[in-house]
């Protein structure tokens, strides 16, 4: 039986609109629910206990829009709430996290796997599990990189500010001689021309969007919850928590033609937690 009911994703601002990209493309047919919480960007440098409110609200506004699963399209929102938002939301839930450590360990060569991401990814230590969960001998390095997201939320992705901060954080990893590099934040992509040109040809950047969209493949297989082609174009929805324009302007640059108008999301919570 085919369901129609939309996918949700949802992210402290556009990165998640990555994970969304690499959806679109492997499941066309599946209509998409995307929240961005812009109005209270950035989530990396907030304590644990208010991002995972923050999503636990985002979560709830999505089950309450009848979604049939949920992605959660940020590394910072994973670690801090991925658990109570899979006890709460009664859908199937969906990570970036393990999607892009199986890839990361599949792909090195020498097995010294770096790891870059916002404060709260780093701190959580969540990478460093899910590298341990494969049993793979693989060491891993981390570094926060707490301005990137910024740079990438205003349009800057090529800037010679953003190009020396890569650099002062990169060159750590770079003297620990690792091969791979897991772009733990989903705004990272947008980064990966200037990445791959101050780390070299020969580091591997893993990106978990596409492992993410076929672990949404698999979860919707799995679950029987696949729509039909032929029940028409799939209709998406994006949705910004501030300013919708602000948002689109950005969100341009990830999706292109793909994106539509972009809708307003109440910011805080109405009614004993629904949203508007």
């Amino acid at each position: 039986m085919s369901d129609p009911r939309p996918i949700g994703v949802f992210d402290s601002g556009v990165g998640g609109l990555t994970v969304v990209r690499a959806i679109m493309d492997q499941l066309p047919q599946e209509p998409i629910v995307y929240v961005g919480d812009t109005a209270r960007f950035p989530y990396g440098p907030k304590p644990v206990e208010e991002i995972r409110r923050y999503a636990l609200e985002i979560a709830d506004y999505l089950v309450h829009r009848d979604v049939k699963m949920l992605v959660v399209a940020c590394n910072s929102i994973e670690v801090s709430a991925i658990d109570h938002i899979a006890m709460q939301a009664g859908i199937p839930v969906v990570g970036v996290i393990d999607p892009g450590t199986r890839t990361a360990v599949h792909v090195t060569r020498n097995e010294r796997v770096g790891l870059i991401g916002t404060e709260a990814t780093v701190a959580s230590g969540a990478y460093e599990r899910a590298v341990v969960a494969t049993r793979a001998p693989v060491t891993l390095r981390s570094r926060a990189c707490p301005v990137f997201v910024e740079h990438v939320e205003r349009g800057d992705t090529t800037s010679d500010e953003l190009r020396r901060a890569a650099r002062g954080y990169l060159s750590p990893l770079m003297a620990d001689g690792i091969d791979t590099l897991i772009l733990g934040c989903t705004h990272y992509p947008l980064l990966s021309g200037l990445l791959q040109l101050e780390l070299g040809p020969d580091v591997a950047l893993v990106s978990s969007a596409e492992e993410t969209a076929k672990d949404v493949y698999a979860g919707l297989v799995a679950g029987q919850l696949l729509r039909e082609d032929q029940e028409g174009p799939a209709r998406h929805e994006f949705l910004a928590t501030g300013d919708p324009a602000a948002f689109e302007r950005v969100a341009g640059v990830f999706l292109g033609p793909e994106l539509t108008d972009v809708g307003a999301a109440q910011a805080q919570p109405v009614g004993g937690g629904s949203w508007s």
